[in-house]
This record gives C-alpha cells, structure tokens and sequence, in this order.
C-alpha cells in the first residue's frame, strides 16, 4: 500500500474508532485490519516507516574481510593511486578464485564501506560572494581545433571575473610565459581594467618553487608583471582545484558551448576573433540565481577595477646570441637567419607569436615563432648579398625551399630565371635574378611577378627591360592622332626619289 493511501486509512480508522464502533475490535473488523494497525492509527495520525529489512549476501561474506583489508591500506596511499570498486573486483577474481560475487554487489559494499571510513567522500562547498573588481581566477586548458585543415592541440586561456562572471578566453599554441603575460594584458582590455586580486594554480610560468603553506617562490618576471599591473597573485593547495571552482566550471561550460563540435579556422588569428565572439555572446546568458546578465555585471563590475597602465609590460624574453657561419642566431633550441655578418653578436626578443632580432638599435630581422625542436627557419632576403657573390648556391638552397612550400615563389620567377640563364649563361643569369629579388626587396614582390608575368606575354627577358617594368609608375598607352586644324595648309608631298636612284645606277653601271 502506497504512503498516501496508508494516511487515508488512518485517519478513517480514527475517525470509526471516535465516532463509531469505539472499539479496537470492531474497527478492526469493520476495515479488515489487524488490531496492531489500530493501535498504531490511534497512536499517531502519521503511519510508521517502514523497516528496512537487511538482506544476508552469501556470495559477498567470504570477500567482505579481503575488501575492508584493501580500504584500510588506501588510507596511507596517495589519493589518485587508490583502489576503485572496479579495481578491487578485479584482485578478488584473480586472488579468491573460490568468491563468485557479483561486480554490482562489490561496488555497493564498497560505497557503503568508504563512506564509513571517511574515503572519497564528497566534501561540502561554502558558498562565497565576491565584492566587483575584488578576484578574477586563471587557469589553462587544451582542447583540439581543426587549423588549416589539420587537427592540432591548442592551448587556451581563461580568465574569469568572480563577481560578474564574464571571462576571457584565448588560444596559443603554446602555453609559454610570454604567451600567459599577454593574454592577462588582452583580458584586462576586454574587462576595461585590472582586478585587485588573481587567483592561480601553481603554474610554472608563474611560481618557480612552492614553499610552506601558501608561500610560493614566483619567478622574477611575473613578479614584474605584478608589480606593474599593481594586482595580488593568490595561488591553490596543490592538488585542490575547487580552490579555484569557479574558472573550473567557466573552462566545462565554455567547451561543452563553444569547442563542440570542434572549431575550424584558418589560422590562430581568426580562431580568436571566434573566441572573443564567444566570450561576447556569453554576455547574454545569467549565471545561478544573479539578476543581472553577465554584459550588466561587467559594465557594473568596469567602474571598480584598477585603472589600465598608461604603458605595456614588456612582454619579451631577451636573450644575445651570436651568429654562426650559416647566418643563423639559436633561440629556444630553433635556428633563425638574419641578414648579418657572423660572429657578431645581436640582441633577440621573443615574444608569444614571433621573435625580432636587433643590432645596434635596428631591426633586422623577425620571424614566426616556430614551437618545434631542432628546426631552421630561413629567409631567402637574408641572403641575397651572400648569393650574388655565390650564385650557384640559390638552386639548391634551403632558404629557397621554404619560400617555395610558402607560396613566396611562383612559377613565373622559375621562368624568368630560365630565360635570363638562356640569354647569359648560368652565372650571370642567376646574378641577374638575384639583383632582380633585392629590387623586389625595395619596390614588393608583387612588382617582380607582376613585371615576370609582363615580360613573359611581351616574349621580352632583358633584365634592364625588366627592371623597368618593376620600376615604371605606369604602363605606358599609344598616342591618338589630333586634328592639326588650319595647320593642314603647310603639309607637303614627301619627296620623290626615283629619278635620284636611276642617276645613281647610272653612274654605278659606267
């Protein structure tokens, strides 16, 4: 019998019993119940709970000492090397070969016991409320996304306002300092200001050692970073990411949302254009029981943040190399070319996309971050000088190899320099076509391939005719005959010649 019918009874039972028959008896008779019921109606309008009668489980007792032994030893074991039910139905197959317990009996018994000995039991969270502007939460996450048509794992940053709940997200390929740095600058633009306090995990781009309790030992540029920005650094527990739950939760619902199904783009340039369309669309939704939407608390929250430094952090990694017989400075296990002499020593800056190289004060160079090991990344520019001293080192060069799997030389240069080796020889041709790229230097490779395509049409490969090509303002148009008017009154008959020839054969025959 159902609870609320049960209640029904006892109040008609109640009810014949005081107004009624009067009796214990009689009521009993008259419903069809045992005297016990009766009695219980009177006593309490409210039926009693039912008993939870235990069960024996045979197949279970032989195993029951062998499962509390295993549970007793996981409280010395570190927690992520703990036995599972799964686990431990596993060694009771392999070592109790006699126990035929069921996997579902072992995983019950196994809740209840750790239950009762205080493992892995569920902790309770205190809810907490936050001041605007008071803390924002960082944390990092990988996800896959589809990048010029090639799956690869991102790295993506997350930065999460407390009070408001809006949050910044951006991806790198990898999770470096100089990239960690800058993103922190992006996410106080995109709040309009800074917050007073950050909380962390013990990230290495931040803390270099962690010391007693929340001592940590942080490294000397985050600790330049702070100090320019003027915010507190918080760091967890070690191993206590609820510490930090609420960026936890923004990094699950941000991918469930926003990386499913998985994202494509053409470069990291515009994945996070899409990213920071994300973020601004979250700007709609409410977070828990808040009244305003996340946009509202981030316009309430922009008044009580610290204000934007007038200046950038330098964000770069500074490190002097010097060049090797190459033309190549190593930075971060990667090898870069630079237009300079070697054995001169220059000053590299590396930064999150893309490292520059300085001498003197100038530029001379800059490169795609490359994040592979043992790699050469070279410049056809940065060896132009050396080629026209050595021209039969272009056709097999490295630096020519990599602009043609970047697309930098197209088909029109190969013929070009074909017909420039046919008129001068292989020599003087591929001399020509280098002083030809470093006029391309000055004046954009566009103006080469254009005036190769021209030359090519016109069946014209003189190298001044193409240096003229390049170098011309225009293209120059044929002139339209005029009307010469009144002027037509001087025109004469061109003279005639012929009686001039018959003299003059006249003469050559005597």
């Amino acid at each position: 019998m159902e609870r609320r019918a049960k209640v029904e009874l006892f109040e008609q039972i109640r009810r014949d019993y005081e107004f009624g028959v009067g009796t214990i008896r009689g009521v009993a008779g008259r419903f069809g119940v045992h005297r016990r019921m009766v009695r219980q109606a009177l006593k309490d309008a409210m039926p009693p709970e039912r008993k939870q009668m235990g069960r024996r489980k045979p197949k279970l007792e032989p195993a029951q000492g062998f499962i509390d032994q295993i549970l007793e030893g996981d409280r010395k074991a570190p927690r992520k090397q703990r036995h599972t039910a799964r686990r431990i139905f596993l060694r009771i197959a392999e070592e109790l070969p006699g126990c035929e317990v069921s996997e579902v009996t072992v995983r019950h018994y196994v809740r209840k016991r750790k239950q009762e000995l205080g493992l892995g039991s569920r902790s309770t969270c205190v809810p907490q409320s936050y001041d605007w502007g008071q803390e924002a939460q960082v944390d990092w996450y990988e996800a896959l996304v589809e990048l010029g048509g090639e799956l690869e794992k991102v790295h993506l940053f997350c930065m999460r306002s407390m009070a408001s709940g809006g949050a910044f997200h951006r991806a790198y390929p990898r999770a470096t300092q100089q990239a960690f740095l800058e993103a922190h600058e992006l996410a106080f633009a995109y709040f309009g200001g800074c917050f007073r306090g950050l909380r962390y995990d013990n990230l290495s781009q931040a803390v270099k050692k962690i010391l007693r309790g929340r001592e940590r030992e942080q490294t000397a540029r985050f600790i330049g970073f702070r100090s320019h920005w003027q915010f507190e650094a918080d760091f967890c527990t070690p191993g206590e990411a609820h510490e930090k739950g609420g960026v936890e939760g923004e990094v699950g619902y941000f991918r469930r949302n926003h990386l499913v199904p998985v994202r494509q783009a053409a470069d990291f340039e515009e994945l996070n254009r899409q990213l920071l369309e994300a973020c601004r669309h979250d700007q709609q939704r409410r977070v828990g029981s808040r009244p305003q939407t996340v946009g509202e608390g981030m316009q309430m929250e922009q008044e009580h943040l610290l204000p934007l430094a007038a200046e950038g952090f330098d964000l770069a990694e500074v490190s002097f190399p010097r060049v090797d017989g190459k033309g190549c400075v190593k930075v971060k296990t990667n090898w870069y070319s630079v237009p300079v002499r070697p054995g001169t020593q220059v000053r590299v800056r590396v930064l999150a996309a893309y490292i520059e190289v300085w001498q003197e004060g100038s530029l001379v160079a800059r490169h795609p971050r490359c994040y592979g090991h043992q790699q050469e990344i070279l410049d056809l520019e940065h060896y132009l000088e050396v080629l026209e001293r050595k021209p039969g080192a272009l056709a097999g060069s490295k630096p020519l190899e990599q602009w043609r799997r970047q697309g930098r030389w197209p088909a029109c240069y190969d013929q070009l320099w074909q017909q420039l080796i046919s008129r001068l020889g292989k020599q003087a041709g591929t001399r020509e076509m280098v002083e030809l790229l470093k006029l391309a230097r000055r004046h954009g490779y566009d103006r080469l391939q254009a005036a190769a395509t021209t030359a090519a049409e016109l069946g014209c490969w003189d190298p001044a005719a193409v240096r003229y090509l390049m170098t011309s303002p225009g293209t120059t148009t044929a002139v339209e005959p005029i009307e010469v008017g009144r002027l037509s009154c001087y025109q004469r008959p061109l003279p005639t010649l012929t009686n001039y020839d018959q003299l003059l054969a006249m003469e050559v025959s005597g």
